[in-house]
């Protein structure tokens, strides 16, 4: 999978709720998929390049991109997920 291709699928994964929107700021979306990406070749996992991996098969399946990201802070006083890939509508 390209760069191109991760951002299509996050762009239906948000289009598909009516809670929050991909960000559109095109630079900062580029700059998260090649983390992603980067990730994948590393761990085999598309892991959020923000957040730290604790090096567990269990913990990084929790930071798969997207991740839960309403259940994180930065969601209820930021309105964003951690990385801000994605932001409230």
């Amino acid at each position: 999978m390209d760069k191109d291709e991760l951002i299509k699928i996050w762009e239906r994964f948000a289009d598909k709720s009516a809670e929050f929107k991909l960000n559109p700021d095109r630079n900062m979306v580029n700059m998260v998929a090649e983390g992603v990406l980067g990730n994948e070749k590393k761990s085999g996992l598309k892991l959020c390049p923000c957040r730290v991996s604790d090096g567990t098969r269990e913990g990084d399946l929790k930071l798969i991109c997207p991740c839960n990201f309403k259940i994180h802070t930065t969601w209820s006083t930021q309105g964003r997920c951690w990385c801000g890939l994605f932001l409230k509508r």
